[in-house]
């Protein structure tokens, strides 16, 4: 009889341990998931640890609980039997992952989420039970993707003790022994200004080495979170340098804070501070410099860090040189360049000025963007053209300058035959004047890599930061700069003769093509009434230069060039009025795309459609904005786009920043954004964070 138990019992253990309690594998285009038990059977009045298993293709990323700066944290929603109570998820310690100005925390290659299931004690040993999970993660690389999933997991109360899944019972039993927990840690926290020092004491800690401290809250609103964190090693504990969040600069002071600390592999305690003094023997360090990256998750998104965001500005301004906007000047270098057919050596010295002109440009700009910002006033980049003022007298400056192209009169040489010297003079200056309008006319472009280079940068010391747009200066120049530096290209070009005069006549199109532009985001700005204005200041100043290109000519020329500037004298009061209009438009009132019903942008609007459980997509844009209209002609305004808004119920809210508006000033701050454009998608579950899309929009993107 005895024999025959032991049979029994090798029997249904062997039967049990061919049987893994789990659900279905699902697997969508960016994870596989399923949902598996810790042990093959649930004990009647114990825990069943169940865990969503995760399988993250590479270079992507799901989130934490506090997702960071941008995320939604994956969540579960169960259904039990009656009596079966479903705990909190058991979150590991996640990676801390730095995207361009953003820090968020995420999990990546392959993640368990366990959650205990309390079993009732009178649940009959011998039934089989239902457990289902409703799973929704939001999974991100370059663009994020809301994915969800339900599971249905048989489990069988047990007979005989449970016996752990050979399958994954090892890999749940190892996620929860190393999950954050309460070590018995005192801490205590102190804020003054922005710095925030928070410092942990406790027996778990003597000893531990702080190089790869990090500090995670619970709350997503106490520190900044894409700020650099140190720490610093004391005999009792360890005491970490902060940057206070919005609770702190903006809100009452939390009461306490609560989160993971962080020292290293499976080194990751439970930590609840209160206000109080430092620790004796675990006070924090001092802040290090902005410059310094922060430790960061894998991918291919990295932080930026100096070097980082000098190789982004560098890039994005060789880009800059293929936006449409730079064309127009760009095309009068190659009018310069032609002129200097038989001279490389003075081609070359106009490449280095032209340079000059752009990298001094550039660091003014940022210069008196970071000086806007200290004094309280919400500009970003792009502000020169959120000037009505500006934008006039740039278009009236691209129509003088076509028509110098077009010999009506001439800049840089002398009609009476004054020296060469002079001449070559007028070449250098006008060489550096025209890097700085390539600056003031196509760094509102925003080209890619440009967004995380200049957020990154306005958030930093001042050396840094301009530093950054240096790099910018250089690499906008670059392409030009370089090929003057190229003996063969003036060897290939044919000798000087009619050719020269005739691409010079025929490069001047583009900067009437470039006023005429200029002229539309006026409108935008001004509205009707103040481009009549514009109109008739672009006559005045057309007549000012025929006459100034007369006097050229003339042996009595002081005659024709008072009346020039009369003329030019006239202009500016009519380039003043007409600035003064305001647009009806230019308010924030949003036009359909490609029949997309479109609204104003507003945050009370964003809050009041996500309460109604609405998908939202805000589009930050500008009449100035080349990509932002380019991206709305050739990605929004498509059928496909239409087709999903209708499908999905999403609504389309346009924030407009043509002029200037402090409200979308903060909004973009708030992304980490100094320009436009910007697209947020906010789902329809009220997560606290939407998701960023690429600068750089395409149809199946948006869809």
């Amino acid at each position: 009889m005895r024999i025959v138990q032991i049979v029994s019992a090798v029997i249904a253990s062997t039967l049990l341990l061919g049987s893994s309690a789990t659900a279905a594998l699902v697997k969508t285009r960016h994870v596989e998931a399923d949902l598996v038990a810790q042990t093959l059977t649930a004990a009647p009045g114990e825990t069943l640890n169940v865990a969503l298993h995760q399988k993250i293709i590479p270079g992507w990323h799901t989130y934490w609980r506090n997702p960071g700066d941008a995320g939604e944290a994956t969540s579960l929603t169960w259904t039990v039997p009656s009596g079966w109570k479903a705990g909190e998820i058991i979150w590991p310690a996640p990676e801390h992952f730095l995207s361009g100005p953003l820090m968020n925390y995420v999990f990546s290659d392959e993640v368990w989420l366990a959650t205990p299931i309390s079993v009732p004690a009178d649940a009959k040993p011998g039934q089989t039970v239902i457990l289902k999970a409703n799973a929704q993660w939001l999974v991100c690389k370059e663009v994020c993707v809301p994915e969800e999933a339900t599971f249905t997991l048989p489990v069988k109360v047990a007979t005989v003790s449970p016996t752990l899944d050979p399958r994954f019972g090892k890999a749940i039993a190892a996620t929860i022994a190393g999950a954050p927990r309460p070590a018995g840690l005192k801490a205590t926290f102190s804020a003054k200004g922005t710095v925030l020092t928070l410092s942990v004491a406790g027996a778990a800690l003597k000893g531990e080495p702080v190089k790869a401290a990090w500090f995670y809250p619970y709350d997503g609103a106490v520190i900044d979170h894409a700020k650099p964190q140190t720490a610093k090693a004391g005999k009792e504990g360890v005491g970490l340098t902060l940057t206070a969040g919005y609770n702190f600069t903006h809100n009452k002071p939390p009461a306490k804070i609560a989160g993971v600390l962080v020292l290293g592999p499976g080194k990751a305690w439970e930590v609840e501070a209160l206000p109080g003094a430092p620790i004796k023997g675990a006070e924090g360090g001092a802040v290090v410099g902005a410059a310094d990256t922060p430790p960061s998750g894998g991918g291919d998104n990295s932080g930026l860090g100096l070097l980082g965001a000098l190789g982004a500005a560098l890039v994005g301004g060789l880009i800059l040189n293929l936006m449409p906007c730079v064309f127009p000047v760009l095309s009068i270098k190659a009018a310069q360049l032609a002129r200097h057919v038989e001279s490389p050596a003075h081609a070359r010295a106009e490449g280095l000025v032209f340079m000059l002109g752009t990298v001094a440009t550039f660091v003014a700009l940022a210069a008196a963007l970071i000086a806007a910002q200290a004094a309280g006033q919400a500009v970003g980049w792009g502000f020169q053209l959120q000037s009505p003022t500006v934008v006039a007298v740039l278009a009236l400056l691209m129509l003088a300058v076509g028509l110098n192209m077009s010999g009506v009169f001439e800049i840089g040489l002398s009609a009476q035959g004054a020296g060469q010297g002079l001449a070559s003079k007028s070449g250098l200056v006008g060489s550096f004047f025209t890097g700085a309008l390539a600056v003031v006319v196509a760094a509102p472009c925003t080209a890619p890599f440009m967004a995380g280079a200049i957020g990154w940068a306005l958030v930093q010391p001042p050396i840094a930061a301009l530093s950054v747009f240096v790099a910018l200066g250089i690499g906008l120049a670059l392409p030009f700069t370089a090929l003057t530096f190229a003996p063969s290209l003036f060897k290939r070009l044919p000798k000087p003769g009619a050719w020269m005069e005739g691409l010079k006549k025929t490069l001047a199109f583009p900067m009437y093509g470039a006023a005429a532009w200029l002229a539309w985001v006026f409108v935008q700005q001004a509205g009707a009434n103040g481009l009549a204005l514009l109109f008739a200041a672009a006559v005045v100043i057309a007549f000012a230069v025929w006459v100034f290109g007369v006097s050229q000519r003339s042996a009595r020329p002081l005659t024709p060039r008072l009346i020039a500037g009369v003329a030019v004298a006239l202009a500016i009061p009519l380039i003043v009025t007409g600035s003064g209009f305001q647009a009806t438009a230019a308010s924030g009132d949003a036009s359909p795309v490609a029949g997309i019903a479109s609204q104003p942008w507003s945050p009370a609007t964003v809050e009041t459609l996500r309460a109604a459980g609405k998908p939202v997509f805000v589009d930050f844009t500008a009449a100035w904005c080349v990509t932002c209209q380019v991206n709305e002609r050739t990605a929004l305004a498509t059928a496909g786009v239409a087709a999903a808004f209708r499908r999905t119920g999403a609504v389309y809210l346009k924030a407009d920043w043509t002029n200037r508006n402090a409200e979308i000033a903060h909004a973009l701050a708030e992304q980490g954004r100094q320009g436009v454009p910007l697209y947020l998608l906010y789902d329809a579950h009220g997560t606290a964070a939407p998701a960023v899309l690429p600068q750089i929009l395409t149809e199946g993107g948006v869809v």
